[in-house]
């Protein structure tokens, strides 16, 4: 079945994803899990999706939630979050990811932010997914952008848009700055806590307070993250490896699927850029 990675255990599991060529910014997901478990992984944009059959359990901002059939997701950017199901049949879903930029060009509103990760909202619901459906089978670039505006209109009722939070002078932020710009390279405990200004040990716990994850979870993230990016403009999954920091193609494989439910050959197959 095109879309499922070796690693996958039962046949019906199966993740496909799409790039619109003539809107920059949107990646479109979608995916049937029954007996798969995401590991913490994140998206640098806005996750909104709805669940079309069955029910997902996943973890976001340091709690559980469940999103059954009917349900409307919607996830702000760098929020590490896992995923498995909750059903025994797994849980049918589609996904729209959309970067902050891009969001804000379209509409002109800055600062946008959804406080509730889930809501159950049959109408919505399925208004996203007719939508999200749409604009995967088009090519024409006038219906996509045309969808892209009807969907957020669909969504942005369910949106603040709060103003900025000083977060540049939180010593937290300093640290996962210094993830981004340092992924590429080992980095220890030690350094880490150094830019926090704590000792290690309480660098680890009030970490794991202020993100819900460990520093090790966040920075696989954000390399991996990175990798989805390398893989879009055709790096060899080889190159890319070595260019996020990881041992060795092996090494991004196993962590690749294990968050996000695809090997890397497959996921650039899918949305590389000719």
């Amino acid at each position: 079945m095109q879309g499922v990675p070796e690693q996958f255990s039962d046949e019906k599991d199966s993740a496909r994803f799409r790039h619109l060529a003539q809107v920059p910014g949107v990646e479109l997901y979608h995916a049937h899990i029954s007996r798969y478990a995401f590991e913490p992984h994140t998206h640098e944009a806005f996750g909104i999706g709805v669940i079309e059959a069955g029910a997902e359990r996943f973890r976001y901002r340091g709690s559980q939630y469940v999103a059954p059939v009917h349900s409307v997701v919607t996830m702000n950017p760098d929020e590490l979050h896992t995923g498995e199901a909750e059903t025994a049949d797994g849980w049918r879903y589609r996904m729209i990811y959309l970067e902050p930029d891009l969001l804000e060009d379209v509409t002109g509103i800055r600062h946008w932010w959804f406080a509730d990760v889930t809501r159950h909202d049959p109408q919505r619901s399925q208004m996203i997914g007719r939508q999200i459906h749409a604009l995967w089978h088009t090519d024409d670039p006038l219906a996509q952008k045309g969808l892209l505006l009807d969907m957020i209109d669909t969504f942005q009722p369910l949106a603040r848009h709060a103003p900025v939070l000083a977060e540049a002078k939180h010593r937290f932020s300093r640290v996962r700055e210094y993830l981004y710009d340092n992924y590429m390279h080992p980095i220890t405990l030690d350094e880490l806590a150094n830019v926090a200004a704590l000792s290690p040990w309480h660098f680890q716990r009030q970490f794991k307070v202020h993100f819900h994850v460990t520093p090790h979870q966040m920075l696989m993230a954000v390399r991996l993250w990175r990798a989805k990016e390398f893989l879009t403009h055709g790096m060899p999954a080889a190159e890319v490896a070595a260019a996020t920091g990881l041992t060795d193609q092996s090494h991004l494989t196993r962590a690749f699927t294990q968050r996000y439910g695809i090997t890397p050959v497959r996921y650039q197959k899918q949305v590389a850029r000719r």
